[in-house]
């Protein structure tokens, strides 16, 4: 699996792109169904990749402290399924389930919206402000392999402050594997 960055110079300020994609829950959402005012998370994961497995239970936690926010964090696997069963529709709503994901979770099988975004890895993540303006495109914290080693909720952090108006600290882009793309 190809160890890939996110970019380290985003282009802050541009619009989220829009969606219309199924839901785990067997429902279909599209951008509308999340914008209330407040900063929007959009997280590229998956079920196979070892670098969101390493992070998942720290994403189901973001996902509640998030909504309690009422910031609305919404995760899209674009991965084909071909090689990476794992990443099929089924077993991804079959994790959903298990898990009792705190987020909403939808399936991107055209990889349209994952082009959409500029999307390159798992996890991959974009922060939204009240105006559907990117303002963030770093990790999820400071120590993706051992959360007890973890100092700092960089996102968590950064979509408190965009909330409440405050500047965001640097950031620092996320790593993970490749997205899978059809050939």
């Amino acid at each position: 699996m190809a160890l890939t960055y996110t970019p380290e110079n985003p282009e802050f300020g541009q619009p989220c792109p829009d969606f219309t994609l199924p839901g785990m829950d067997g429902k279909t959402y599209s951008l509308k169904d999340f914008t209330n005012g407040n900063p929007l998370v959009v997280m590229f994961i998956c079920n196979h990749c070892p670098y969101v497995k390493a992070i998942e239970d720290r994403l189901i936690q973001l996902g509640k402290d998030l909504k309690a926010e009422n910031i609305n964090v919404v995760a899209i696997c674009s991965n084909t399924d071909t090689k990476y069963t794992e990443d099929s529709f089924e077993n991804l709503r079959k994790r959903f389930f298990e898990k009792e994901y705190s987020f909403f979770y939808l399936h991107d099988e055209s990889q349209d919206v994952a082009k959409k975004f500029g999307a390159v890895c798992t996890p991959d993540y974009f922060m939204f402000d009240g105006k559907l303006q990117l303002q963030y495109r770093g990790r999820l914290d400071d120590n993706w392999k051992e959360a007890d080693k973890v100092t700092q909720r960089e996102l968590y952090q950064a979509a408190l402050d965009l909330k409440n108006h405050r500047p965001l600290q640097k950031q620092t882009p996320s790593m993970g594997c490749s997205i899978k793309w059809k050939v």
